[in-house]
């Protein structure tokens, strides 16, 4: 088995997000393992322990920060850092998974959005309905791998995956190693330096048959966590 993780701010809005069926099935198609999905606020240390995971996946959101409760991110943080469970982080996940190793979430109140930065004068605003004024990365780019690691067997470089976001990871934490940057967002991916912990900022679950590289890392983390698929 392997868990899919949903993070929204509220149990109504995991309701409505439709269980993130499409990632399921994906997920479900390479590893050859059951794919349970459930919301953020459900892990906990006695229910990993329960169901023996073989790996954690934490979607993306974009949600703000300044919706969640610091405290709602204790026990996903506990899971993290404590359960030894090879966890792969995507987008607004890979920038928590940040916030728990460089913050002590215990000694703060509130999680604050990092914006890569502000628009140029003239530069197009990519999708204004979605905090204007900031520069966005969304739709396929090029990733530079920087440091090589097994997630790229298989890769060019660059490779070009699905990015969806106007935040990014400002400090890497200092457990983590730098794996891949693009021209304006210098974290895209990083790696724990002694667990199968890894963070994208780009979305690697969102490829297609034109952009397929995205499946690779997929690939490439299941059999670095120790599955094979079918």
């Amino acid at each position: 088995m392997i868990i899919y993780v949903i993070i929204t701010p509220t149990l109504e809005q995991y309701d409505q997000s439709g269980g993130g069926f499409e990632v399921k099935r994906r997920l479900e198609k390479l590893s050859g393992e059951p794919c349970l999905v459930l919301h953020y606020s459900q892990i906990t240390p006695a229910l990993t322990e329960e169901l023996r995971p073989k790996a954690l996946f934490l979607g993306g959101f974009g949600a703000s920060f300044g919706e969640f409760e610091v405290s709602s991110f204790y026990s996903l943080e506990e899971v993290i850092k404590t359960k030894n469970i090879p966890t792969l982080a995507i987008c607004g996940s890979h920038q928590l998974l940040a916030f728990m190793y460089n913050l002590d979430f215990r000694s703060i109140t509130q999680l604050q959005d990092e914006p890569m930065r502000l628009l140029r004068p003239g530069e197009p605003d990519v999708r204004g309905d979605y905090h204007p004024g900031y520069f966005k990365e969304f739709g396929f780019y090029p990733v530079y791998i920087v440091q090589n690691d097994p997630i790229f067997d298989g890769l060019p470089n660059p490779f070009v995956v699905y990015e969806s976001h106007y935040c990014e990871v400002k400090k890497l934490p200092p457990d983590f190693v730098l794996l891949a940057s693009t021209n304006e967002c210098r974290i895209q991916a990083m790696r724990h330096k002694s667990r199968i912990i890894y963070g994208t900022q780009f979305h690697p679950e969102w490829y297609n048959d034109a952009y397929p590289h995205g499946k690779i890392i997929l690939k490439n983390f299941l059999k670095i966590a120790g599955i094979f698929g079918p």
